[in-house]
Parts: C-alpha cells; sequence; structure tokens
C-alpha cells in the first residue's frame, strides 16, 4: 500500500525513529490489537502494559459493538495509552501488526476517514504528553497475546472485559486477575460446550429491557434516529429489520 500523504507526528513525543534519539532507560512496552468480524461486524480489542523488566502489568480484552477493524485497532492503541497517563509512565513503545495504524501514528499516511480521524487525534493527543513515545509495525505472530486477547473478549460475550473492573487497578491487583482469568480460559478449553452445567438461577437474573429505536445505517455505522437513553459503557445487543425503503 502506497502511503496516502503525510500528517505530522506528534510534537512534544520525541519518537525513537527519529535520527540519533536512543531509547531511554526505563521504557515501557505495549502492545495492542484490534478485531471486527464483519468489517465492519462485532469488534473487539485489547492492550498489553509491560514494564521495563519485561513483566506484564496491564492486560485488557474489551467488546466495542460494531466498528471496523481500524477503529478497532485505534481503541487498543488509545486504551494502552490511557492506561500510562494515567499511571505516569512517561517513556512508551507500542507494537502493533496493523500497517495502517503505525504509519498513520507516524506521519506517513494521512487519515481520511472521518471515523478515525477523532480516534486519531485522541491518540496523538495523549501521545503528545509522553517525554517519549514511538510506535512500530510487528508481524501478527510477534502479536499473539493481543491478538488472543481480544478475540477472547469477542468469543465470550457474556464476560465482563478480562482483567479490568472499571477502575484503574494496581500492578498487584492486575497480576492476581490475570491468574485467574488464565485459569478460567484453560478450564473452559478443557470442557466441551456440551458438558458444561448450566448456570444455577439467581432472583437477581432478569429480560433485559427491549427498546425499539429506529436507525439509518450510514458510512457503515448505525445512527440512531432518536437520543437513547443509556448510560456511559452500556452493552446492547442489536436485532434489526430492513426497511422497504432501503
Amino acid at each position: 500500500m502506497k502511503p496516502h500523504g503525510k500528517t505530522p507526528p506528534p510534537r512534544s513525543a520525541r519518537l525513537f525513529s527519529e535520527p540519533h534519539s536512543a531509547p531511554p532507560a526505563g521504557v515501557h512496552l505495549a502492545y495492542v490489537d484490534g478485531a471486527s468480524r464483519g468489517n465492519p461486524g462485532p469488534a473487539s480489542y485489547a492492550a498489553i502494559v509491560r514494564a521495563p523488566d519485561g513483566k506484564t502489568i496491564f492486560e485488557m480484552g474489551k467488546r466495542l459493538g460494531i466498528a471496523t477493524n481500524n477503529a478497532a485497532e485505534y481503541h487498543g492503541l488509545i486504551t494502552a495509552l490511557d492506561y500510562a497517563a494515567h499511571h505516569g509512565i512517561k517513556s512508551l513503545r507500542v507494537r502493533s501488526d496493523s500497517e495502517l495504524l503505525v504509519n498513520q501514528m507516524n506521519g506517513r499516511y494521512r487519515v481520511r476517514s472521518k471515523d478515525l480521524k477523532p480516534l486519531h487525534e485522541r491518540a496523538a493527543k495523549i501521545a503528545n504528553h509522553l517525554e517519549y513515545f514511538a510506535i512500530e509495525h510487528v508481524p501478527r505472530e510477534e502479536n499473539r497475546d493481543a491478538d488472543a486477547l481480544a478475540n477472547d473478549a469477542l468469543d465470550h460475550s457474556g464476560d465482563r472485559p478480562p482483567f479490568f473492573s472499571g477502575k484503574l487497578l494496581t500492578a498487584d491487583d492486575l497480576e492476581s486477575e490475570q491468574q485467574n482469568a488464565r485459569k478460567k480460559r484453560t478450564e473452559d478449553r478443557k470442557t466441551r460446550p456440551e458438558d458444561r452445567a448450566a448456570p444455577p438461577f439467581h432472583a437477581s437474573h432478569r429480560k433485559p429491557e427491549v427498546c425499539v429505536v429506529k436507525a439509518r445505517y450510514k458510512n457503515g455505522v448505525l445512527v440512531p434516529a432518536e437520543p437513547l437513553d443509556l448510560t456511559e459503557g452500556a452493552e446492547v445487543e442489536i436485532e434489526f429489520r430492513k426497511s422497504r425503503h432501503s
């Protein structure tokens, strides 16, 4: 793929790729990935952050709803950058198997998609506050952990995002949750779906609220025709009927 023009890279954060720029000590490493089945279709993203000594200090895989693969990749990057910003991490190197994401963040490709522009701007804004920032392309096999985490979040639609409880966690919290989640995934793989016992019914298990809302499909996105009474971060299931006039 040829570059689509150039967009300046983040200015205040020095890139490792700059001439004569040596990586500083204490660099954190992040692996990010995004997945979309349908493109656009059901999507998810993942981010893994490792300390300079190689220890994993943060992992997150989360469903995104209906989105393109490129949008999911950006959400993975933003998650890693957000974690760095809220935990005082000043030097971050990000690895991704998305050439588009890497080249757009490095200014080699212009961001033409109106859906990706706000995501790119947000990522660049956070990166600008880092003392050192670099993002580099790696083959998919070198990004297998983030890829598996993103697909696991997409496959286990009934689970909460792995290793993330809605708040910023300490390294000890994350390590404990990572061990529990890995153990659960291992047990799930060993047990065939037909052998799994049905979960016990609890009085708190209520039928989900059903709302009917008209929406228009535009530029790969379903746009509601009226405001949705949803809280931030709410997840919904979509069942649609095509209009006779569509």
